[in-house]
């Protein structure tokens, strides 16, 4: 047995607290776990705007204690919203709203940050305002999800930060699933801070101070709406924006994943391109083969942890018909390339400062394609602080340098970085 594939069944015991013979072996899960009731799409469809809050609820928080304040660190909010998908098509979209216990001791109105979440899954019961209430949820057999971004969200609250997460396109509330679409991503998390102002939490004020924030996809998803915010929202009051780990160019990430623990990610890629453009989907019917069909089935329905015990260290050449690398497939084909183009960031140019971080270590997201997007952003006027981890390559393909890079370089420089924009100190630049 190679080091990798131990490491692999190590990680599947970690994560499912089962036998590893019994997470092999184990069948796909027959039943779905059940979405609450406020997930469902209200019949009839109130009208409203984007950023308009259709309904709202109170989440329990797992780890919350009392204090003197109240509960601490705070309080949770459901909200469902409307929004706009990837054709500028109303849609529908949930989130959580978090209200610190701790009151907001710097200069001005209470701040708001909303933080944009790594990849959890493409199943609806993957979308973080279910999971962050719970902390982890697990449907037999292989159905497990640790919040695992939950720790720094609760440190954003003891500063005394309000903080709102969207649900992606496709989690939570039914809809298309649009998984790594900047339009899309950048439409729901301008409207989720939008629904966030006009709650009437009088915690949060109507025009209050925002910061985007966002690792992995999240970091795809602030890269989106700093693209995007002078055009869709440009009445939002952003005083900076913070991208870890942007996968910016979605072939080089497929690529430089390919082998390793989350490469099943890829039919995420696969379904939302299928989902969201029609000529894309007649494509990939020429170019998957049943095996690659099978898998994108799977993981529609699947949480990041499900997808890595199915279908880690699998090549995507076992997914095409021609037997060649996905990436490649996918770069040859003239219209699903012009599609891929069309949504890899840099083509527009950021109007408020931005943290970005990554590092030559990061064994998902290459982090060349950072250091380039950062540069074009740079040369077209932006102002950009790039942060790269100096860590050395450790064990390629198990998710290792991606993990360290989001606990050593951007947790730890985002909470200054965050501090510094809502108490009014100039954005630094490295941008030359």
């Amino acid at each position: 047995m190679t080091l990798r594939r131990t490491l692999f069944r190590i990680l599947c015991v970690t994560l499912t607290a089962l036998p590893a013979t019994t997470a092999f072996a184990a069948p796909a899960s027959a039943t779905p776990p059940t979405i609450p009731a406020f997930y469902d799409t209200p019949d009839p469809l109130p009208p409203g705007d984007p950023g308009d809050v259709i309904r709202s609820e109170p989440a329990p928080l797992t780890l919350s204690l009392p204090s003197p304040s109240g509960v601490y660190p705070g309080t949770a909010t459901r909200i469902m919203f409307h929004t706009s998908d990837a054709h500028d098509a109303p849609a529908l979209a949930t989130g959580l709203l978090l209200t610190p216990a701790t009151s907001w001791q710097g200069p001005g109105p209470q701040p708001l940050v909303v933080y944009l979440n790594g990849t959890h899954g493409q199943g609806r019961q993957c979308a973080p305002s279910l999971q962050i209430p719970g902390l982890v949820q697990y449907t037999p057999p292989l159905d497990v999800m640790a919040e695992y971004e939950q720790p720094f969200l609760y440190a954003l609250l003891a500063e005394g930060y309000s903080v709102v997460v969207p649900d992606y396109p496709g989690l939570g509330v039914a809809g298309t699933t649009a998984f790594i679409n900047p339009i899309a991503e950048a439409h729901t998390a301008l409207d989720v801070a939008r629904a966030a102002q006009r709650l009437g939490n009088p915690a949060i004020p109507a025009h209050g101070p925002i910061v985007f924030a966002g690792y992995s996809q999240g970091g795809h998803a602030a890269g989106s709406v700093a693209e995007h915010v002078a055009d869709y929202a440009p009445e939002l009051d952003i005083k900076g924006i913070i991208a870890g780990a942007t996968p910016a160019d979605p072939l080089a990430v497929v690529d430089h994943a390919d082998g390793g623990l989350l490469i099943g990610a890829t039919g995420y890629v696969l379904n939302g391109l299928e989902a969201v453009y029609p000529e894309a989907a007649q494509q990939l019917s020429t170019l998957i083969n049943p095996a690659g069909r099978a898998m994108m089935n799977d993981v529609a329905n699947q949480c990041a942890a499900e997808t890595v015990l199915r279908y880690g260290l699998h090549h995507t050449s076992e997914w095409t018909i021609t037997g060649r690398p996905l990436s490649e497939v996918l770069n040859s084909n003239p219209t699903i390339a012009g599609i891929l183009a069309n949504l890899t960031l840099g083509n527009r140019t950021p109007t408020v400062p931005m943290l970005v971080t990554t590092g030559d270590n990061d064994d998902i997201v290459p982090a060349a394609p950072v250091r380039d997007l950062a540069a074009r952003w740079c040369s077209d006027g932006a102002t950009i602080q790039l942060t790269q981890t100096q860590l050395p390559t450790i064990l390629p393909g198990t998710i290792i340098g991606h993990g360290l890079n989001l606990l050593t370089t951007f947790f730890t420089t985002t909470m200054t970085w965050i501090h510094d924009r809502f108490t009014g100190r100039p954005a630094p630049t490295t941008c030359t």
